[in-house]
């Protein structure tokens, strides 16, 4: 379906029908239209606000509409282009206004206040946006969206010429999972090596963007870039060195246990030592889980799973999928990973990933199936702003769903199958909770030494790798790839310090599940209840609604760690 096609959640008001969104000096023309309206009272200010937001939403999907595409195709070049404009062009343009907005609004509220408890969340996010703003860093903040976008092209061009055929990067992790080791050290080289063809325009790419936002943080006044994007992602509720104690405790708790898991491993291998290519093939040489052929087949399963779960979450991935909002197959030229994007005016998700066939997919869809639901569940809220949940929150739901969803996972697979794939899923959230340390702590050291050469950075690099589980497999001959691991990792580039948010969350989601399994019905309840508040509380609130607790210190993860560890023990 042609996404500019969806239907409107609801008839516009503010903004005129057929108005070109991609038309700066029309987009700007509508803001400035809101610059200038009086406010002569709190009903005033209220409709003011929903005028805002329908404006906003409408903005946001004229932009998502554009990214997707790009994503979607980044061999096109008039779908890039249009893509490139819309950032070039729209943002620069409204942010100052959008500054003036803010302004307006806080003199508007203190004038004729609104109830504290509504418009508590929204009204600190616009304060500390107001304190944050620059118009001269407006040009820079572009330039690093572009470096973005190079990054994605470069990402999306990437593949492979193996066994007489071209693969995709996400195609060739197949390889990975089968039992000849020839084979996987075979694929896991050519990806490998195929990704340092690009490593020097990487770290071009990087370093532009490293520089831009030191730039940017010093303009608004802030002695480093750390303390400047915690604010700019209104984390309101935890500082650096909270997260530090999650890198420790991870250290203390979470490390050993991966290396039980991949000492295990080794053992059942019967190998001397674990190289990269033997972490994800099945340890007593199955063969690889083969959940679905196609597309089709992952969304007719997947759409069973949500039938058997809930009622809702089933009518609302039929909607999806009946919509043409699910892109799920791996092709040439398409942006890798995966992602949900919320299309604002519609309220309607999207969802875009990288299948080939593989258990990983399975869960992927689950993931971001969790935040579509997590989007649906807030829809009828009037306020854009409150449509989106902290990210720390926006986690639980989708990771979460992988943990529900995995009860349902017989619409795949066999009895014994089931319980290698929930065995797996299980040493992949202790993985996953490793890595988003060491990507954590990676990314607080790159900010902390603002001055670091490419060397040091490499260096440092290897040294937190070690630290977070690097030091249970053998990289003997391969440094250098060693040493360029994190280029994989997109947040490091496109949203930096944005991956904590995994962590945290798992731990969320973790709680659901125990909840799940001491009682399903009001777990599920529990957990739906926070997905419906949206952003519109703080992040504890969101948290306590879900009958979970918003805490990733020793005292939450050891007991947590205990209950995976346990399950572990019984499927294995």
């Amino acid at each position: 379906m042609d996404l500019t096609q969806l239907p409107r959640y609801q008839k516009r008001v503010f903004v005129p029908e057929n108005v070109d969104l991609t038309d700066v000096n029309a987009v700007v023309g509508l803001y400035e239209k809101l610059e200038n309206k009086p406010i002569g009272s709190a009903q005033e200010l209220e409709h003011w606000l929903l005028e805002r937001s329908e404006l906003d939403a409408a903005l946001s999907q004229a932009g998502s509409i554009l990214y997707i595409r790009m994503t979607c195709q980044t061999d096109d070049p008039n779908i890039a282009g249009a893509y490139t404009k819309f950032v070039e062009t729209i943002p620069p343009a409204v942010k100052p206004v959008n500054d003036r907005l803010n302004h307006k609004y806080v003199r508007a509220y203190s004038l004729f206040p609104l109830d504290a408890k509504r418009y508590q969340v929204y009204d600190r996010a616009v304060k500390t946006d107001i304190e944050l703003f620059f118009e001269k860093n407006v040009p820079l903040q572009t330039k690093v969206d572009l470096l973005s976008q190079e990054y994605q092209t470069v990402s999306g061009a990437m593949t492979v010429m193996f066994e007489g055929k071209e693969h995709t990067m996400p195609q060739m992790g197949k390889y990975l999972l089968e039992t000849d080791r020839s084979l996987r050290e075979r694929a896991w080289r050519a990806s490998a090596e195929r990704r340092l063809k690009d490593k020097d325009k990487l770290e071009e790419i990087f370093e532009g963007m490293f520089e831009l936002r030191k730039t940017v943080a010093h303009n608004a006044g802030f002695s480093n870039f750390t303390d400047y994007q915690f604010k700019a992602y209104h984390r309101f509720d935890y500082n650096p060195k909270d997260c530090k104690k999650y890198h420790e405790t991870v250290e203390k708790l979470i490390v050993p246990l991966n290396g039980k898991i991949l000492s295990k491993r080794r053992e059942q291998m019967k190998l001397k030592s674990l190289r990269p290519w033997d972490t994800a093939v099945d340890a007593l040489g199955e063969k690889p889980l083969a959940p679905f052929k196609d597309a089709q087949g992952l969304i007719k399963a997947t759409a069973s799973i949500f039938n058997k779960l809930d009622l809702d979450f089933g009518l609302q991935f039929q909607e999806m999928n009946d919509l043409g909002l699910l892109d799920l197959a791996s092709r040439k030229g398409k942006a890798p990973g995966g992602y949900q994007n919320t299309l604002s005016e519609a309220r309607k998700p999207f969802i875009f990933m990288n299948a080939v066939g593989i258990d990983d997919d399975v869960r992927t869809l689950l993931h971001e199936a969790g935040h579509a639901f997590h989007a649906l569940a807030c829809a009828d809220e009037p306020i854009v702003d409150y449509r989106h949940a902290p990210m720390e929150f926006c986690e639980v739901a989708s990771m979460a769903m992988e943990l529900l969803g995995g009860e349902y996972l017989s619409e795949f697979y066999n009895p014994k199958d089931l319980q290698r794939s929930n065995r797996e899923h299980l040493e992949g959230i202790i993985q996953t909770l490793a890595w988003v340390a060491n990507i954590d702590a990676f990314q607080h050291w790159l900010y902390e030494h603002p001055k670091h050469s490419a060397d040091e950075r490499s260096q440092a690099w290897v040294a937190l790798y070690e630290r977070f589980g690097g030091k249970f497999i053998d990289w003997s001959d391969l440094t250098e790839i060693k040493s360029y691991l994190w280029h994989r990792q997109l947040h490091i580039f496109e949203v930096p310090f944005y991956y904590i948010e995994y962590g945290i969350a798992q731990l969320g989601a973790l709680q659901v599940w125990l909840n799940a399994r001491r009682d399903p019905k009001k777990a599920l309840s529990n957990y739906k209840q926070g997905l419906s508040l949206g952003g519109s509380r703080p992040v504890g609130e969101l948290y306590s609604a879900a009958g979970i607790s918003f805490d990733f210190s020793e005292g939450i993860i050891k007991p947590l760690i205990e209950a995976v560890t346990q399950e572990w023990e019984k499927l294995s």
